[in-house]
């Protein structure tokens, strides 16, 4: 059965179908000898499809990890200023492994891992809204108007943010943690909307994913996740019609 090019390399593990147009785009990909630049291209059994020179195939086994990330890790397969990444852990595992979605150098917790390019693209596609929580550790005692702008959006690059959950967990006069939920994923949003009130993330750390809680696994811990999680989280990734909840509890 034919299938398009990005969609062939997302089931081979390769990428995300995103991150294969990009590929294909950059030249990296060759079908039956020749290099392709162009998006619509049809494969189907008997081509040859490779990648950076090397034949790939669709991979029958998927899988589905939950990792603890450290401070101090990127999430990308290589990092030109040979900084430690996230797949160091996983270079010998039995299938090729990507991040879905990023979590920024300075932060940490929950990263999902997978060879599973469909359900990567859906999970990161603005339009299916799953909610991503963070406990943020933010500088001085933040005021209820600081919340308020939080909670109803702050103008980042011309944009204001959607809407986000924010719940006051402790505070003082020093700082104060707060549980921030979005379903955005612009770059570094949460330092970003929070420097835009006046004060700064200390620490940030992702606990929760869609349905998927970071619990009390330990940094640098990795587990597959379980068939209920992997099926909360494919139902996150349909086609999202009600309102985005938010937490406003706590002030």
């Amino acid at each position: 059965m034919a299938m398009r090019l990005q969609k062939y390399l997302a089931l081979c593990g390769v990428a995300s179908r995103r991150r294969a147009e990009q590929m294909i785009l950059e030249g990296l990909v060759q079908v039956n000898g020749q290099t392709v630049r162009q998006m619509g291209l049809q494969v189907q059994q008997g081509d040859e499809v490779r990648v950076s020179g090397s034949v790939v195939h669709p991979e029958g086994e998927k899988r589905y990890i939950l990792y603890y990330k450290p401070v101090g890790e990127v999430t990308t397969v290589e990092d030109p200023r040979g900084r430690p990444t996230v797949l160091d852990h996983f270079r010998d595992f039995p299938v090729r492994l990507y991040p879905v979605g990023r979590l920024d150098f300075d932060s940490e917790g929950l990263l999902l891992l997978t060879n599973d390019g469909d359900l990567t693209a859906r999970l990161t596609h603005p339009r299916y809204e799953v909610n991503k929580s963070y406990i943020a550790r933010v500088s001085l005692d933040v005021p209820p108007d600081a919340l308020r702008r939080l909670r109803t959006g702050i103008m980042l690059d011309g944009r204001l943010t959607a809407p986000a959950g924010v719940r006051v967990l402790r505070r003082d006069a020093f700082s104060t943690d707060l549980l921030i939920t979005i379903h955005e994923g612009r770059n570094r949003q949460i330092r970003r909307m929070v420097e835009a009130v006046g004060h700064e993330v200390v620490r940030l750390k992702r606990v929760r994913y869609g349905p998927v809680v970071l619990g009390n696994m330990q940094r640098g811990q990795w587990r597959d996740l379980t068939a209920e999680e992997l099926a909360g989280l494919q139902q996150s990734a349909q086609d999202n019609t009600s309102e985005h909840q938010r937490e406003e509890t706590g002030s």
